[in-house]
């Protein structure tokens, strides 16, 4: 006797739906593993030479601000660096563009200049290195860096880079990744599968597809 067709129904429909959350489950462990080192600790990443960046709170900042507080160390005290939020752009790409710009007056307070040796205008505003290239400041964050850069809509990072006396030096770059608003946004290990600058597709909940915006370039500018 053959079973009915409602209950040959609702055993297909259970099936496929089991079948659909085992791949979503695998999509994300995929991604899990996927992920690089850094992003696996989000509060704490490691540089080209060693150097380590660590940051107060990273997921889920409030959308209207907050102030987060960053601590580095192995850092070249020979060069100088700018602490800021900035736009990740991927690897070997300056992060760009970074909130507060390139505040070498350090009345902004989205950014640090942390410098040893900075030109003469900078003595009394650039925050010196401590012992071992280390240094503890604190900066304003806010998902608008730009008036078409949302952190919300793109992957952003709390970043150590160059200062201006070393614009194209990728040396210094550290990155660690931040999310905002209350939901904690798109999770970290799907920026990485989704690529540097790119979009991932959130619905329901559940990522379906990451896949890179349409005619996004990487903003122009230099600490900007």
């Amino acid at each position: 006797m053959h079973a009915p067709r409602t209950a040959a129904r609702s055993i297909t429909a259970r099936t496929l739906a089991a079948r659909s959350g085992a791949a979503l489950a695998l999509t994300a462990a995929a991604g899990l593993a996927l992920a690089p080192a850094a992003l696996a600790d989000a509060g704490r990443a490691t540089g080209p030479d060693g150097q380590t960046l660590t940051v107060s709170e990273t997921d889920g900042l409030p959308t209207g601000g907050a102030k987060v507080r960053v601590q580095g160390s192995g850092f070249d005290p020979r060069k100088g660096i700018y602490v800021a939020l900035c736009r990740d752009n991927g690897p070997d790409k300056a992060p760009s563009p970074c909130g507060g710009g390139a505040d070498t007056s350090g009345s902004g307070g989205a950014s640090q200049w942390v410098s040893s040796n900075p030109p003469p205008y900078g003595k009394g505003l650039a925050v010196p290195y401590g012992p071992g290239g280390t240094f503890d400041v604190e900066i304003r964050v806010t998902p608008e860096l730009s008036d078409s850069v949302d952190c919300t809509e793109v992957r952003c990072a709390v970043v150590t880079r160059a200062d201006h006396t070393r614009g194209s030096d990728r040396s210094q770059d550290v990155r660690v990744p931040v999310t905002f608003g209350d939901d904690g946004g798109v999770p970290m290990w799907a920026w990485a599968a989704a690529g540097a600058g790119g979009a991932a597709v959130v619905a329901a909940g559940a990522l379906l597809v990451p896949r890179r915006r349409r005619n996004a370039a990487a903003p122009s500018g230099a600490a900007a």
